[in-house]
């Protein structure tokens, strides 16, 4: 019997129509666990080296995490898996919502698609039966209006749950993503493109099959015990204090070990937005294309988006499936709905990034890239590349349809965002984000392209914590900022759990974080180790914040299956989905030591003013000592050719009867 994880995935030809069960072993789950470390094992074996990302080879993947449905808390989260058409590497994006449960019960893990439909469609699954329907009345649609239409003409014992694209994956814009609940995004990597190529429109599932659990009151006594502490809310400071708080930050010259669950507070009482000004002020949040500051960009100009006025409107706290925090919010729309709160990513990129202080502008923009299914980052990142090269000259109004593209021209970006969505003009230039843009503008403009491996940069600052820069680079989906940092390093208290982890001094100088050295280099492989786990649970980053002592990952994940493994066998599962995804670039002729970061985004040369004033980062040193720490080459990055050859193909078994061999459902 199966325990937390269903052991079985769904593979779709959509070339053929053909629709088969694929068994799973159990070995398979113990060695790379559920979520993107079995969608790496699956499309490691299935995607042929040199597959077009946008063609009838790649495979993209949805899955749900281990701890999915399980009674434990922050573990709702799924993941779109791929090659991305962004950077033709691996490609993940994790996303909240409601639709992870809903995978595990039509009874699968996961669900994979290859091939191309000739006309559009979607997949309708439920515990019993799995069928591909017409979707060319839905082509066109938004993502809000393809849901609701979706869920009033499937009838069913329960309400499904859908993700599909708009407007922007259809047109296979390589910065779109796949949208969930209205406006919750798996968005980055472009694994929208590769859906709107497989002419895929959604994923509908009504399937209501049990997820079996090991020790199910373990699971509800570990939870509660977690609660305790999501709960623990003291009374905090106002919304506008934490640009002071933030500028303090700045000032200081020494740095205090950070406790996650400050941040907690935070997330409870505003969302994520409780950053805005405060990673503006103390240098974390990248302003004007990254070449401002906080000088640029100070408290009189950001007080519009401080938390408090970011939340204010909110009718309503958003859960994503299994928190119990509800960081995200809700808004009435005009047309009598409900729209998503904007997050810190999407403020700062439609709003200091791009010199933007109109906060209704951001707003609006946030709902039209939902609705499209675009990733606000990387979008927020290409319109302030276009900026830029407007403001040097190297675009004209007649090369952007007669738009001003100036520092904070709200009414430009809007109508910019309009542009991109439909491929029109200068939004086509735009539309697959800011290195394709350079390449197609030239005249130099690579310069003002702030990306890694051809993803724009997240709204976290390495000149801040370096920590970002070089998770940015050497993850083998560039450009991430999910995955570690120096201050994720210590909120997550790993060492409180394996010995051999070093813990961080209380205080210590600022400087001290650009000295590259081997502990960084152990804390930082450390960090990707855990996040490999904590997506092949299905966990959210925001609780992995608290501390491994708050949330119990691996005493839920034992609960759960009946495993009896030790947190360094769990980090040994994440060392070796790393590995895996690694060689899954290596495979597809990525070459790790070729993916650089933007030199102004190292501090080279260093800022004059502001909260990174004279900062520089050393990312040559630490990506080989990161390298080094995992076992492989310094200087290419690459696995050693003995850990590539012990990956032998995945076996799988087909049941007869649903899904068989040769039956099409």
């Amino acid at each position: 019997m199966k325990f937390g994880y269903m052991g079985k995935i769904l593979m779709v030809n959509l070339t053929t129509g053909e629709i088969s069960d694929e068994i799973v072993g159990d070995d398979v789950y113990q060695t790379f666990l559920s979520g993107s470390g079995l969608g790496a094992r699956i499309l490691y074996d299935k995607i042929p080296a040199g597959a077009d990302p946008l063609g009838p080879d790649n495979i993209l993947g949805f899955v749900s995490g281990l701890l999915t449905g399980a009674g434990s808390l922050f573990t709702g989260r799924w993941m779109a898996v791929g090659k991305s058409p962004l950077t033709g590497a691996w490609g993940d994006a994790n996303c909240g919502g409601n639709f992870s449960p809903a995978i595990k019960r039509c009874g699968y893990d996961g669900i994979f698609f290859s091939g191309i439909s000739k006309t559009p469609v979607y997949l309708y699954a439920d515990a019993d039966k799995a069928e591909l329907r017409d979707a060319t009345d839905l082509w066109g649609k938004d993502a809000v209006k393809t849901e609701d239409i979706l869920i009033k003409r499937i009838k069913g014992k329960k309400r499904v749950k859908v993700a599909c694209i708009g407007p922007a994956g259809e047109k296979k814009s390589l910065i779109s993503g796949i949208v969930n609940q209205k406006g919750r995004l798996a968005a980055r990597a472009g694994l929208g493109a590769v859906m709107g190529s497989k002419r895929l429109k959604a994923v509908a599932l009504g399937g209501a099959k049990r997820i079996r659990v090991h020790d199910r009151k373990a699971v509800k006594e570990l939870s509660k015990t977690c609660n305790e502490s999501v709960k623990f809310q003291p009374p905090f400071l106002s919304g506008g204090m934490t640009a002071n708080v933030g500028a303090l930050m700045r000032f200081s010259p020494v740095q205090m070990k950070t406790d996650g669950m400050l941040y907690k507070v935070m997330l409870d009482k505003w969302g994520t937005v409780s950053m805005n000004q405060m990673s503006i002020e103390m240098g974390d949040a990248p302003v004007k294309n990254w070449k401002g500051s906080s000088t640029d960009f100070g408290k009189d100009r950001s007080e519009p988006i401080n938390p408090e006025r970011m939340t204010q409107r909110m009718t309503a706290k958003y859960y994503c499936y299994s928190c119990p925090l509800g960081c995200g919010g809700l808004f009435p729309s005009d047309d009598g709905g409900e729209n998503h709160k904007p997050e810190y990513e999407t403020v700062i990129a439609l709003g200091a990034l791009c010199m933007n202080e109109d906060v209704e502008s951001i707003f609006l923009m946030n709902e039209m890239l939902n609705r499209a299914g675009m990733d606000t980052i990387s979008a927020g990142g290409t319109i302030a590349f276009a900026m830029e090269c407007f403001e040097k000259g190297l675009l004209t109004e007649e090369q952007t349809d007669g738009l001003t593209l100036t520092w904070g021209n709200s009414e430009a970006m809007i109508r910019l965002v309009e542009k991109m969505v439909r491929r029109e003009g200068i939004g086509d230039v735009l539309a697959d984000g800011c290195k394709r843009a350079a390449e197609r503008i030239g005249k130099g403009s690579h310069t003002f392209a702030m990306q890694a491996g051809g993803q724009e940069l997240a709204m976290h600052d390495g000149r801040f914590d370096p920590g970002f820069a070089l998770h940015n680079r050497v993850e083998a989906a560039p450009g991430r900022h999910t995955t570690g940092s120096q201050l994720y390093y210590e909120m997550f208290q790993l060492w409180e759990k394996i010995d051999a982890l070093p813990e961080p001094d209380m205080f210590y100088s600022k400087n001290k974080k650009f000295t590259a050295d081997r502990q960084k280099a152990i804390r930082a492989a450390a960090c990707s180790r855990f996040m490999n786990v904590v997506n092949g649970a299905g966990c959210c980053l925001f609780g992995t914040l608290m501390g491994v002592t708050r949330l119990p990952l691996f005493e839920w994940m034992n609960a759960a299956t009946g495993w009896k493994l030790t947190p360094e066998e769990y980090m040994e599962a994440g060392d070796r989905i790393q590995r895996l995804k690694q060689a899954f670039n290596i495979k597809h002729g990525i070459d790790p030591s070729k993916i650089s970061i933007p030199d102004r985004a190292l501090g080279t040369p260093p800022q004059t003013h502001g909260a990174n004033k004279g900062r520089n980062i050393d990312i040559e040193t630490m990506t080989k000592d990161y390298w080094d720490e995992f076992g492989w080459d310094k200087k290419s990055g690459a696995p050693g050719s003995k850990e590539i050859n012990d990956l032998k193909p995945m076996k799988t078994d087909r049941p007869e009867g649903k899904g068989g061999p040769g039956h099409a459902i």
